[in-house]
Parts: C-alpha cells; sequence; structure tokens
C-alpha cells in the first residue's frame, strides 16, 4: 500500500475528510459527465432535428415535383386529347360537306338531265303531229305540184321550221334495211343483202329519238337501182 505523501494533512490521514472529498470529486465529476451527456444529447437530438428537417425538406420539394409534373403531363394529356377532338370534329364535318356537295352536284345533274328529257318528248310530240302535213306536201311534191307557186312557199318555209327543230327525215330508195328504223310491208328480196326498194312513207327523228319509222318494201340492190332510176322515181318525177 503506497503512503500519503504528505502524512500530517487530515486530508490524507482523516478518512472521513478523505471520503467526503472523494464524494465531493465523485458528485463534481458525475455532474460534469450528466452535463456532457446532456450536452452530447442535446447536440444529437438537434442534429437529428436538423436531418429530420432537411429530408423533410428534401421530400416536400421531391413531392411538389412530382406534382408539378403529373399536373403537366395532365396538362399535355388534356391540349392532345383536345386537339385530336378538334382534328376528328374537322375531319368529320369535311366529310358532311363533301358528301352534301356531291349529292347537290348529282341532284343538279339529275335535274338538268330529266328537264332536257322532258323539252325534248314535248318537242318531239308537237312536232310528230306536222307529219301528216309533210306527207302531204311529199305526194304534192311528186306530183310536181310545188314546183312554183304560193304553195311551194309555204311548204319551203314550214319545212325550214321544222328543219331548224332537228326535225329530219330518213329513208331513201337503195339504203340498207334496218328493222330497228323501217317497217316493211313487203319483202321482195331473195338474197341475203336487203335495201329499200320503195319508200311508202318517210320516216322522221328529232334529234337522236326516232319520232315515226319509214314504211319501205324491201328489194335487191340491182331491184332498188332500177326503180330509183325508173320514171316514177322521186329524182325523175320532176
Amino acid at each position: 500500500m503506497t503512503s500519503p505523501q504528505d502524512p500530517g494533512n487530515p486530508a490524507n490521514t482523516d478518512p472521513e475528510a478523505t471520503s467526503a472529498e472523494a464524494a465531493e470529486a465523485a458528485a463534481a465529476e458525475a455532474a460534469s459527465a450528466d452535463g456532457a451527456v446532456d450536452d452530447a444529447t442535446a447536440n444529437t437530438a438537434e442534429a437529428q432535428a436538423d436531418a429530420a428537417t432537411a429530408n423533410t425538406a428534401e421530400a416536400e420539394a421531391a413531392v411538389e415535383d412530382a406534382a408539378r409534373d403529373i399536373t403537366e403531363e395532365a396538362a399535355a394529356g388534356e391540349d392532345t386529347v383536345a386537339e385530336n377532338s378538334l382534328e376528328a370534329q374537322l375531319a368529320e364535318r369535311t366529310e358532311d360537306l363533301q358528301r352534301l356537295n356531291a349529292e347537290y352536284t348529282n341532284y343538279r345533274r339529275r335535274t338538268e338531265r330529266d328537264r332536257q328529257a322532258v323539252i325534248e318528248t314535248t318537242k318531239a310530240k308537237v312536232l310528230a303531229d306536222f307529219l301528216p302535213i309533210l306527207d302531204d306536201l311529199e305526194l304534192a311534191r311528186q306530183h310536181g305540184d310545188l314546183n312554183e307557186g304560193p304553195l311551194k312557199a309555204i311548204a319551203d318555209k314550214l319545212t325550214g321550221v321544222l328543219t331548224n327543230n332537228q326535225l329530219t327525215p330518213f329513208g331513201a330508195e337503195g339504203d340498207a334495211f334496218d328493222p330497228e328504223v323501217h317497217e316493211a310491208v313487203q319483202d321482195l328480196s331473195t338474197g341475203d343483202e336487203q335495201v329499200i326498194g320503195t319508200v311508202l312513207r318517210r320516216g322522221y327523228t328529232v334529234g337522236e329519238r326516232v319520232v315515226r319509222t319509214a314504211m319501205v318494201i324491201i328489194a335487191d340492190p340491182a331491184e332498188s337501182a332500177d326503180a330509183a332510176d325508173g320514171p316514177d322515181s322521186p329524182d325523175n318525177a320532176e
């Protein structure tokens, strides 16, 4: 056991004094340790609080950024949807307009075609009423009654008016026989080739419409030529 350096000092020899001082020293050290612990605890808590605050701020900033991105994406998506919707509506309206325009154009064409058909039909009916007069004038011409005089002037004027309205005669001796426009009352032909030998009644057309077929007698080509050169032919009647 080590002896105290100053044995005469009561602090080194008195047990009570020694114990009291030791206790005070221990208490002081304990208090100092408690203060250090408290300071350390406070510093740690403050550091943790600062770190938590920083983390919270970063989290809030991240949340705000994410919310802003989501809002921008949603707005962009809404703009795209709205733009696509407008384009679809425009395309639909354009298609409707084109369809209506086509329908109106077809309606105008159909109406004009029907109007022309009515005009041509009416004209053909009116001109057909003059055909008996033309038949009488043709007989008068064959008998020489239209060579001169007032009747010739009237016949020429009437024929000119009807011709100006597209009334055209057809069916002459020597023409090829066509059952679509020629009405045969007698067939004197012997071969495959058939022509008109005699015209009993001339046919007439108005434009491309046949208003009356020609009434004829069918003959062979040679017989038709002989008939055309005969004394009773229209060319020799004058």
